[in-house]
């Protein structure tokens, strides 16, 4: 596998042109109609690339705070060998991403790096794999988009099927048991999956500290200059972290626990500035984060373009359209479930990808009496399957570790064929 997985760069421009040629044979576009399709979704992802990058920056800035690292290495330290490390790192790898997607990436690469230091002998692409695991179970947890979507007035499909609720798609009975599941299994999964002592790949501890010296602010206080004072002062870190606790604590109270990626990005950025005391240390912690961010700058806008193609050429659609046509009453909500892990390669953003299947499949479970609520479930699953070997989400956790996704494709292929039998089994029996 790692002979044969191009750097991601390269996988998202042969993916650009797998698209491009299957829109001329597949629709009635015309190249210069695809060249427009793509150019004009070339930019249509600028302020979620910034999101996506706040995820990395913000969350490699609180983790490499003093306090965070001591909270994550007493957890780490609980791991006694390098199997239950892999379990440990996958469950709350899970719970981590059913509470909020966002969350999950970065916690769960965090803390893996963290066991990597803890444990001696454990398998570093394995452990960053596991990590990346839990984040399969996101679009069936509190910040799934689709299910949260129809669950808000005014939404796009409201004219068809309604206003549903969370209790019918995140809380319905056949969720659950998915989520449950995968829990159970992807542990255990992981843990049989690490290689022998002879083929383990291991990484020295030092060269997971920061570049940095983020603890350097060892300056007599008499030799700083006015400038200086101010940066290494703790007050100026705490007025600013407290501004932001207090918007948080209006947001809660007038919102409830309502998490999204702004607010966990904020979240993040705020208790950095805390944590690490004065306006410089945070600042070279940030200066540490940005260096793997290139990545995701240069690569979501050719994922924009992609998705352009995709929805303005009607391929997506053309996509949903053969799978609905071999479905029946039983059957659709497992091939539903295929056809959005098929498009969420092309459009891997889960509101996007609503916006192209929703039209087919919900006027295909209207033909066949089949519940929409299950049908917007299948899509959302099929839309998070998939990205365990879609190399646009694995771009920040890959970033925090220090890793290519060739690192971890073979174990997550794995993992992809395992969760894909247990959510189908899910969508088909309960």
């Amino acid at each position: 596998m790692q002979r044969y997985l191009p750097d991601p760069f390269l996988f998202v421009i042969i993916l650009t042109f797998v698209v491009f040629g299957l829109g001329l044979f597949l629709t009635e576009s015309s190249p210069m109609n695809m060249v427009q399709y793509w150019g004009d979704g070339f930019w249509s992802l600028l302020a979620f690339s910034m999101q996506m990058v706040l995820v990395l920056v913000t969350g490699y800035v609180l983790a490499s705070s003093p306090l965070f690292k001591k909270g994550l290495g007493a957890l780490a330290s609980k791991a006694k060998s390098p199997g239950q490390a892999i379990i440990l790192v996958t469950v709350i790898s899970i719970i981590a991403s059913w509470i909020n997607w966002g969350f999950g990436l970065v916690i769960g690469a965090l803390f893996a790096k963290e066991l990597a230091k803890k444990v001696s002998n454990v398998d570093y692409r394995l452990l960053i794999a596991s990590a990346y695991s839990g984040f399969v179970v996101w679009h069936g947890g509190f910040s799934g988009s689709i299910p949260l979507t129809i669950a808000t007035e005014g939404h796009f499909s409201q004219d068809l099927i309604g206003i549903i609720p969370t209790s019918q798609t995140i809380f319905a009975t056949f969720n659950v048991i998915i989520v449950l599941a995968l829990f159970l299994i992807l542990p255990v999964l992981n843990r049989f999956m690490h290689p022998s002592k002879e083929e383990t790949i291991t990484v020295s501890p030092e060269l997971l500290e920061g570049s940095s010296n983020l603890q350097a602010a060892t300056i007599e206080k008499s030799a700083l200059t006015p400038a200086e004072k101010i940066e290494n002062s703790f007050i100026v870190s705490l007025l600013v972290g407290l501004l932001g606790l207090a918007f948080l604590v209006y947001y809660f109270v007038n919102s409830g626990f309502s998490l999204n990626l702004n607010i966990v990005n904020f979240i993040f950025l705020f208790l950095g500035i805390l944590f690490h005391g004065t306006p410089r240390r945070f600042l070279e912690s940030v200066l540490d984060a940005v260096k793997g961010a290139g990545g995701i700058i240069i690569q979501f806008p050719f994922y924009a373009g992609i998705m352009g193609m995709m929805t303005a050429s009607g391929l997506a659609a053309v996509m949903s359209e053969a799978f609905v046509s071999i479905s029946n009453e039983f059957t659709f909500p497992l091939f539903t479930f295929i056809s959005a892990g098929i498009v969420n390669f092309f459009v891997p953003s889960g509101g996007g990808q609503w916006a192209v299947q929703a039209p087919v499949m919900l006027a295909a479970a209207d033909a066949l009496d089949v519940s929409y609520a299950k049908t917007a479930m299948a899509v959302a699953w099929g839309d998070a399957w998939t990205n365990l070997i879609q190399p646009f989400w694995a771009l920040p956790a890959l970033a925090i570790a220090g890793l290519k996704a060739k690192d971890i494709m073979g174990y997550c292929v794995v993992i992809l064929f395992v969760s894909g039998a247990v959510i189908s089994v899910g969508l088909l029996l309960f």
